[in-house]
C-alpha cells in the first residue's frame, strides 16, 4: 500500500468530541507524555520500532492544513509500527513539510528503527501543540492492519520554522495489553 490514500478524517480536540471515549482510552489519547516511554514501560522494555515506509511524498490535505502549507505540498513521510513484545500496538505516521525540514538540520532519513518520539521529547527546543483525536480511516492504514474507526491522536511538534506532525493509531492488539 502506498504511504497515502484519499480519505478524510475529522480531527477534534478533547473539548470538541461529541462524546468522550472511556477513561482508559482517554488516558492514552490525551496523555501529554512520550508515547514511546509509556509503551516501553507497558511492554516491560519489549518496545521496538518497525519502519514501513518513508520518503518524499505529497502530503494529505489534512496534514497540509495542520502544517499550514499549501495543499499538495511535498514532505517527508515516515510510517512505522510501534511494537510491544513483538506485536504491532500503534501505527504511527509522521510528516514534515519539505521546505521547513530541509533547512532545519533535522535528518529524519537517519532514524531507521529509532523512535521519532524519543528524539522530539529529548530536544527541549520542540514545543508540542494540542492533541487532536479522530476515528482513523482504514484506507490510511497498512494493508494488513486495515480497519475503520480505530482511535488515533495527533499533535504538531514545532521548533522555529519546522513543524513535525505525528499521528498515532492505536491498533486492536494494544488495548488488551493496556487494560492489564
Amino acid at each position: 500500500m502506498p504511504c497515502s490514500a484519499l480519505q478524510t478524517a475529522d480531527w477534534l480536540t478533547r473539548d470538541q468530541l461529541p462524546s468522550a471515549p472511556t477513561a482508559g482510552v482517554c488516558d492514552w489519547l490525551f496523555n501529554q507524555d512520550s508515547l514511546t516511554r509509556r509503551l516501553t514501560e507497558l511492554s516491560a522494555n519489549g518496545f521496538s520500532v518497525t519502519p514501513l515506509c518513508e520518503g518524499w511524498l505529497a502530503l494529505r490535505d489534512d496534514e497540509c492544513a495542520a502544517l499550514d502549507v499549501p495543499p499538495g505540498s511535498q514532505g517527508w513521510v515516515r510510517e512505522v509500527y510501534l511494537r510491544g513484545n513483538g506485536q504491532p500496538w500503534v501505527f504511527a505516521r509522521s510528516v514534515a513539510a519539505r521546505q521547513a525540514l530541509e533547512g532545519s538540520g533535522l535528518d529524519l532519513q537517519q532514524l531507521g528503527s529509532r523512535s521519532l518520539g524519543e528524539l522530539l521529547f529529548s530536544d527541549q527546543a520542540f514545543a508540542r501543540g494540542e492533541l487532536q483525536v479522530c476515528r482513523y480511516p482504514g484506507a490510511w492504514l497498512p494493508a494488513e492492519a486495515v480497519q475503520d474507526g480505530l482511535w488515533a491522536r495527533r499533535s504538531c511538534f514545532r521548533r522555529e520554522q519546522l513543524a513535525v506532525l505525528v499521528a498515532e493509531v492505536f491498533l486492536p492488539a494494544f488495548w488488551p495489553a493496556a487494560s492489564r
